[in-house]
């Protein structure tokens, strides 16, 4: 049961990361993601390049749920997306809504990992 819980878990995060890929098809998306406009195609570039990292990073954290050998590296690699994005966001003096939108679900997301992960130590 507990090796189910933890695959749910890994699908629910990766589609949570998952999501912002969308980000890749252009600025339309990103501002809908965002609420910004990225009219200075240089930041354009990088956000669309984050935005296929981000969908490699929930396509990974999905196969995680079907490969307990992945496992670990997905907690990682989850805890230091979403965690960091977080703290980044909270060190901003005035995040938009946008932003605050998802550093709360990063913060949701880190919440379900940790459940995770504390299933997954115990049946170590």
């Amino acid at each position: 049961m507990q090796g189910i819980a933890i695959g749910v878990i890994f699908v629910l995060t990766g589609l949570l990361n998952l999501y912002p890929a969308i980000g890749a098809l252009g600025g339309k998306q990103l501002k809908g993601l965002y609420g910004l406009r990225f009219e200075d195609p240089n930041l354009l570039t990088l956000m669309q390049h984050r935005a296929v990292m981000l969908g490699l990073l929930g396509l990974f954290l999905i196969a995680a749920a079907f490969r307990r050998e992945l496992q670990p590296a997905g907690f990682l690699l989850g805890f230091a997306s979403m965690l960091s994005f977080t703290a980044f966001a909270w060190l901003q003096e005035e995040p938009n809504r946008f932003i605050s939108k998802v550093a709360v679900a990063d913060v949701a997301g880190s919440v379900l990992l940790l459940i995770a992960l504390v299933l997954y130590c115990r049946g170590t």
